[in-house]
C-alpha cells in the first residue's frame, strides 16, 4: 500500500521513516540522488501504467522502498538509476498483473449519449502534466514528448507488461540491453527478443492521426481556430476545422460520435456548451485545451481537459476528459476565469 508522506513521521512496512519534503522525497544523506529520479520514475511508471494517479502512487512507493533499502545498494554492481528502476518495474508489473488494457477512445459502437454509461477509471488512459513526466529541461521535453503522447500510451497498452517494460527501458530511457536484463531479471538475448516483438506489435497498432505539435505554427493556428469556433457556436467554422471522419470521445463515458459534420452540429446546437470558455494548454507533450463551464453564479470554472489529434491538416480526434476539472492546478491552469 502506498504511504503518503508530508512532513510527519510514518510507518511503512514496519520501517519508521523520518520527516521529509519535496513531494514525498526524504531528505538526508544518500537521498539527494533519489530525489532527482522522481520525474524520470514518474514518466516511466506513467508509460507502463497509462494512469497519472497510478504512476504517482507507483513512484511514491518506489522511492519509499529505495530509501528503506539504501543500505543494500551496491554501486559496484549497478547504477543507482538501474537499481531504482528495477524496484519501479516490480511495482508496475504487480499493478498490471490483474489489469486490463486501458482505452483512449471508446472502442464500442457509436451510440446515442447515455449519461449512465460510465466505466471505472481503470478502463481509461488519463492525461498527465509534462512537468510530472518530462521535467523542466527544454531539451528533454522536445526529444521525449512523443513518448508521453496519448496515442503512444494507447499503443503501449497492446503490449504484454514485460514487453512494454523492455521497450520503454531500452528505446525511451536508453538503458542498455544488459541493464534492462538486470532490471527484468532475464538475459540480454531475451530483452532483444522481447523488443523485436514489441516493435512488431506497435507497427500494427499505432493510429494514423497525430497530436497537435505545440511548436508548429500551423497546429497552433488550428487549435485557435477550433477554440474560436467552439466558443462562438459557429457551425460553419467548426465544420471547417474538423476532418470529415472526425471522432469525439468523452472518458469515462462509454460513448463516441463519428463524423465532423455531426460533431459540429451537436456542439453548436446543444446549450450544454454555450458560454463555455477555452484556454490552450500543453499536456502529454502536445497542444490541447482546458474547457471552463459557467456555474450557477456565472463564474467560469474548470470543466475538462481536451486532447486533439489531426489528419490532413484538420482535427480528426477529440478526447474530452470529463471530470478532469479538479486536476487543473496540476497543469498550471487557473481555477477561475475572470
Amino acid at each position: 500500500m502506498t504511504t503518503a508522506i508530508t512532513g510527519k513521521t510514518y510507518v511503512n512496512a514496519g520501517v519508521r521513516l523520518p520527516p521529509c519534503h519535496d513531494r514525498g522525497v526524504i531528505s538526508g544523506a544518500g537521498t539527494t540522488d533519489l530525489a532527482a529520479l522522481r520525474v524520470p520514475l514518474t514518466g516511466y511508471c506513467y508509460r507502463m501504467l497509462g494512469s497519472s494517479a497510478d504512476a504517482e502512487d507507483a513512484t511514491q512507493e518506489t522511492l519509499l522502498r529505495a530509501y528503506t533499502r539504501l543500505d543494500t545498494f551496491d554501486p559496484t554492481r549497478a547504477r543507482l538509476s538501474t537499481w531504482v528502476h528495477a524496484i519501479a518495474t516490480n511495482i508496475c508489473l504487480d499493478m498490471l498483473r490483474a489489469a486490463q488494457r486501458r482505452m483512449l477512445h471508446w472502442e464500442g459502437p457509436a451510440t446515442a449519449f447515455d449519461p449512465d454509461a460510465v466505466l471505472p477509471d481503470q478502463h481509461w488512459i488519463s492525461p498527465a502534466p509534462d512537468s510530472h513526466t518530462l521535467g523542466a529541461d527544454p531539451a528533454d521535453i522536445v526529444t521525449r514528448r512523443d513518448t508521453v503522447r496519448l496515442a503512444f500510451l494507447a499503443a503501449l497498452q497492446h503490449l504484454p507488461p514485460t514487453q512494454r517494460a523492455a521497450l520503454v527501458l531500452r528505446e525511451v530511457l536508453a538503458f542498455t540491453a544488459a541493464e534492462t536484463a538486470d532490471i527484468l531479471d532475464t538475459t540480454p538475448a531475451a530483452i532483444n527478443s522481447a523488443l523485436q516483438r514489441a516493435r512488431a506489435t506497435l507497427r500494427t497498432t499505432r493510429d494514423t492521426p497525430t497530436a497537435l505539435d505545440p511548436d508548429a505554427p500551423h497546429d497552433r493556428d488550428l487549435l485557435q481556430r477550433y477554440i474560436a469556433a467552439f466558443e462562438a457556436h459557429d457551425i460553419t467554422a467548426l465544420t471547417a476545422v474538423l476532418h470529415e471522419d472526425a471522432r469525439v470521445s468523452m472518458p469515462p463515458f462509454g460513448w463516441r460520435l463519428d463524423g465532423g459534420a455531426s460533431i459540429a452540429a451537436v456542439m453548436t446546437t446543444s446549450d450544454a456548451c454555450r458560454g463555455d470558455r477555452v484556454l490552450p494548454v500543453t499536456f502529454n507533450g502536445a497542444a490541447g485545451a482546458a474547457q471552463y463551464r459557467l456555474d450557477e453564479d456565472g463564474v467560469a470554472r474548470p470543466f475538462a481537459l481536451v486532447a486533439f489529434e489531426t489528419l490532413d491538416g484538420r482535427i480528426a480526434r477529440l478526447i474530452t476528459f470529463f471530470g478532469s476539472g479538479p486536476r487543473f492546478p496540476e497543469f498550471g491552469l487557473p481555477t477561475v476565469l475572470t
